[in-house]
């Protein structure tokens, strides 16, 4: 059975689990077609949060980098947007590159921290291939971003807390010559200042 150009996308968006899984043995050259915004069958089923579809594509082979338009890859993207579970199933079952960056020089570690993701923040220290002091092109830290663009609350004194107990470098200065211990100062976040202040690296 040939399947036409995008009709693994097509299935993908429209959830079909039982078309994927048809497409993926009759067309697996298929996998990793694009659509008009570069993105893949992976990245669509990651942006929807489709759990069994992205594993069903994972399994066969999805590149989990490939990078669409905006140069988000299913792996960046579901570190920054809380994809837990498919972020977890990633790491585990296939081979993120670490060298690829987003559209501001980040890894996946730093705007999960960002965006208060703290299970994918867990999950990226504990498979310990990201870079946890990586700077994007603000100079920006994971451990940065976490002090100087949030609002300290508990989520991100946790996130700070994990950094650090993976070795995060609080002196790193960011393109401001600002570090996380300067932000936290500054903007009177008293349990960070004192974690920052207290962490032995």
């Amino acid at each position: 059975m040939t399947n036409v150009p995008g009709s693994l996308i097509q299935s993908v968006s429209a959830n079909d689990t039982a078309k994927v899984t048809e497409i993926l043995k009759s067309s697996p050259n298929m996998i990793d077609e694009v659509n008009a915004n570069g993105e893949t069958p992976l990245l669509i089923a990651v942006h929807n949060n489709q759990i069994d579809i992205a594993k069903l594509l994972i399994d066969a082979g999805a590149d989990v980098n490939k990078q669409d338009a905006k140069k988000d890859s299913a792996y960046l993207y579901a570190g920054a947007e809380g994809r837990t579970e498919i972020l977890s199933y990633m790491l585990s079952h296939s081979q993120p590159n670490q060298q690829i960056t987003n559209r501001f020089g980040g890894n996946a570690l730093i705007p999960a921290a960002e965006k208060g993701h703290l299970e994918n923040v867990k999950l990226l220290l504990a498979d310990g291939n990201v870079n946890i002091n990586h700077q994007n092109n603000y100079g920006y830290t994971a451990l940065i971003e976490a002090v100087a663009l949030r609002d300290g609350s508990q989520v991100y004194q946790d996130i700070v807390s994990e950094l650090l107990k993976h070795g995060a470098d609080p002196d790193i200065k960011d393109n401001y010559g600002k570090s996380a211990k300067d932000y936290a100062h500054e903007l009177g976040y008293g349990n960070m200042s004192k974690m920052l202040q207290e962490s032995k690296r």
